[in-house]
């Protein structure tokens, strides 16, 4: 039985996804939550090997072979990793889920909606996001960042101006249950204190409604 709290943190390429999720985990944990700190892909040995795969530009991944080894990686860590935490009571914070997919593999790569999502609900076994916060920032700003933090890019950050401004597009139009926008155009500081608003409404609304 799923009792825990799944929260994603999603959004374009230098968004800030990363440190976002580390400081909520930290004021999760010193507000009393048992935090597990995700990433997709990645978490355990076979999604890693699916990650490193998926992102070596030497493999050449076709758009398919793409979103096989990302959903093998998704598919992997929901079972062995998010669940067991979500079923023992956690809040489980994921640095990216399937808005990406939406993103990077149907917008970004092309491939056929319907049957990438219903892939996706294979993957996953139906779970879904109790809460996604969504970091909204412009592709240029966001590969900016990134090339002045001197991140080195990997096969899919290579990609194109134009590439990363349909997926940024898809985040920026993301909607749907449990789907909350930030701006990511401001400070760390700032982005944190909005998400967490975020994050305290939406708990306390969950308690509410556990008491209820």
């Amino acid at each position: 039985m799923r009792v825990g709290t799944f929260i994603v943190v999603d959004g374009p390429e230098g968004a800030g996804k990363t440190t976002l999720v580390g400081r909520l985990a930290s004021r999760l944990r010193a507000a009393g939550h048992d935090v597990l700190e995700v990433r997709q892909p990645g978490g355990t040995p076979l999604a890693e090997a699916a990650r490193a795969a998926a992102l070596d530009a030497e493999m050449h991944a076709t758009p398919l072979a793409e979103l096989f080894l990302m959903l093998a990686a998704r598919a992997d860590q929901v079972a062995k990793v998010i669940r067991p935490a979500l079923e023992s009571g956690r809040v489980v914070l994921s640095d990216r889920y399937d808005l990406s997919t939406e993103a990077y593999q149907i917008a970004g790569r092309g491939l056929p909606r319907e049957r990438v999502m219903g892939a996706n609900e294979l993957a996953t076994d139906g779970l879904r996001p109790d809460l996604t916060i969504v970091l909204d920032l412009p592709a240029e700003l966001g590969l900016k960042r990134q090339a002045h933090d001197g991140k080195e890019p990997d096969r899919i950050e290579r990609e194109g101006r134009v590439w990363h401004q349909r997926v940024a597009e898809v985040f920026l139009q993301a909607s749907g249950n449990g789907v909350v926008h930030v701006d990511a155009t401001k400070s760390a500081d700032a982005v944190e204190q909005a998400a967490w608003g975020v994050v305290e409404r939406h708990l306390a609304e969950t308690s509410e409604e556990g008491r209820s």
